[in-house]
């Protein structure tokens, strides 16, 4: 199993650790097995572990980053995670479907896929009836707004499009203001991008290649109108997709695959940071295993309910961990409603008022523009954006608008974009515990002024080229502007309100948030590489602080 899977990971620079930790998810996967260790790659399941030193909620970027500097420690790790481990190959020989023909790997319990584009020309042809099953995608409805979130071991890695974006720094640093930009910048930023294994794209490919020839047109047609474009680095391996267009490697990015996961080329966190701290024999993952309850034991331990799940989402068995170190790695939803619902509950009653507060959608919003018969996007399309339109310094408007591609197989002259806007509104969450339902108090009038400055941004691109908003895409009216779900959901538990400059939680002794509900909501970026250094920042100051040698 080991030879396809190193295959399949095209860093070549593979640690020792990386390698073992692969091959113990490569044999989990093959075996059927829910509970993954070192023992698994010697074709033995590991025992349930009840309790360890630490226990780690959630396989995303904040949560891997924690399982692996706490092994490295030498401290006994258990991860537990909701979604399945991605690794077993479906009926058609790949371990994920495809964007245009998605099947029921693609979404998180459902009976219909729903993708951030609802129609095309205003036709219901975007879409597919699926099966119900654990999914590597899930779209968390609320009343406003919904929110896109990765399912599976590595979390949103699994499904966003890899751009591995650090933030300007004066935004940084006005967003955290307790923070030292110069440690970040010079030590944590570094050190999470060389872990996630970010590279760029060939500027002379890039300009000679037909797969980016919609993000050259989207370039042209903003410097007509006076705009700025960027290169964006990203943790797809550019080398691998070089050879997908040259037909030597097996094609991901160039097969349309993207938000229901890549089979080849991108270096999610199973492949990283996660298979490293496998790779270390002090960590195991549990798979298909929800935590809904944390309370703490009168010595001071924290005790964990968690659900465990089989392929059709029914409880097979409830069980209950313990542990001295916390480290809640679930998300922006996902950590601040096991927080709310401690709190009350009255399970950690002295939870601050604070928890729930502060979220942000990042001021996504995406719309799409109509180019001229001349002006052809191209009917191969890379799904891997590595370019935006940067007019964040632009203090009466600031948006960076990723350009997003439209991978139908078909020219369509369709221009995409994920604009992020700088909004200011945050919402709070709320817990139901009649229901037990989360819920957030986010509106369409919140998301009004992220709509009315990109429409700014695209008035002046569309002036300066002649050319319109589709009107097409988002549902069966007329909307230009998808402003009510989110791919960058943040806040929740910000870093410096419920919890200390070090994500460490207001009111409990050994308690840590390592995630995006850390961040106030807006980053002006795509914002996993920031959680990933904030997430090292706090493993580094915890080990040294907290944990006894």
């Amino acid at each position: 199993m080991l030879p396809n899977m190193t295959a399949n990971l095209t860093n070549r620079h593979l640690t020792r650790r990386q390698i073992l930790g692969m091959a113990a998810l490569q044999t989990a996967a093959t075996l059927g097995f829910t509970r993954v260790g070192l023992e698994s790659a010697r074709a033995a399941q590991p025992d349930a572990v009840d309790t360890a030193p630490a226990i780690v909620v959630g396989s995303g970027y904040g949560g891997a980053v924690a399982a692996l500097r706490l092994a490295q420690a030498g401290i006994r790790t258990l991860v537990l995670e909701m979604g399945r481990l991605w690794n077993t190959p479906g009926p058609d020989g790949n371990v994920f479907c495809s964007t245009r023909t998605p099947d029921q790997r693609s979404m998180w319990f459902r009976t219909r896929t729903e993708a951030p584009l609802g129609t095309f020309l205003w036709l219901d042809v975007v879409n597919r009836d699926i099966s119900r099953y654990p999914g590597v995608l899930d779209r968390v409805h609320f009343a406003q707004m919904s929110v896109y979130v990765g399912r599976g071991v590595g979390g949103g890695s699994l499904v966003n499009g890899s751009m591995a974006v650090t933030p300007p720094r004066a935004y940084f640093a006005e967003q955290f203001p307790t923070v030292d930009a110069d440690e970040m910048y010079g030590t944590y930023f570094p050190r999470a991008r060389a872990a996630l294994g970010v590279n760029t794209v060939d500027p002379s490919w890039f300009e000679s290649t037909d797969w980016y020839r919609f993000t050259r047109v989207s370039r042209k047609h903003a410097e007509n109108a006076g705009l700025r474009t960027t290169f964006v680095p990203s943790v797809y391996d550019f080398g691998h997709m070089q050879r997908e267009a040259a037909g030597t490697a097996p094609k991901s990015a160039l097969a349309g695959e993207v938000i229901y996961g890549n089979n080849h080329g991108k270096r999610s966190l199973d492949k990283t940071y996660l298979a490293a701290a496998l790779g270390t024999g002090k960590v195991t993952l549990h798979t298909l295993e929800k935590v809904r309850a944390i309370s703490r034991a009168p010595d001071g331990t924290y005790v964990l309910t968690a659900d465990r799940i089989d392929a059709t989402g029914r409880v097979v068995e409830t069980k209950e961990y313990g542990c001295t170190y916390l480290f809640l790695g679930g998300g922006s939803l996902g950590t601040t409603e096991l927080l709310l619902r401690a709190r009350e509950t009255g399970t950690l009653p002295d939870l601050p008022t604070s928890v729930g507060t502060g979220w942000g959608t990042n001021g996504n919003v995406m719309l799409g523009r109509a180019n001229h018969l001349w002006d052809t996007v191209g009917a191969n399309q890379s799904t891997m954006p590595v370019m935006g339109i940067d007019d964040w310094a632009n203090t009466a408007n600031p948006v960076f608008a990723e350009i997003a591609p439209l991978p139908t197989g078909l020219e369509h002259w369709v221009s995409l974009y994920l604009a992020i806007t700088r909004n200011p509104e945050r919402a709070s969450f709320s817990y139901d515990t009649g229901s037990g339902e989360l819920r957030l108090g986010w509106t369409a009038a919140h998301s009004a002024l992220s709509v009315a400055m990109a429409k700014k941004l695209f008035d002046r691109i569309n002036a300066a080229n002649a050319t319109i908003y589709r009107y097409d895409l988002f549902g069966s009216g007329s909307k230009v502007f998808a402003d009510d779900f989110t791919y960058h959901p943040l806040g929740g538990c910000v870093l410096g309100k419920a919890t200390d400059g070090y994500g460490r939680v207001k009111g409990y002794s050994r308690l840590y948030v390592t995630d995006g509900s850390l961040v106030p909501g807006s980053l002006g970026v795509n914002p996993f590489v920031t959680i990933t250094a904030l997430a090292e920042r706090t493993m580094a100051r915890v080990l040294a602080e907290d944990t006894a040698p």
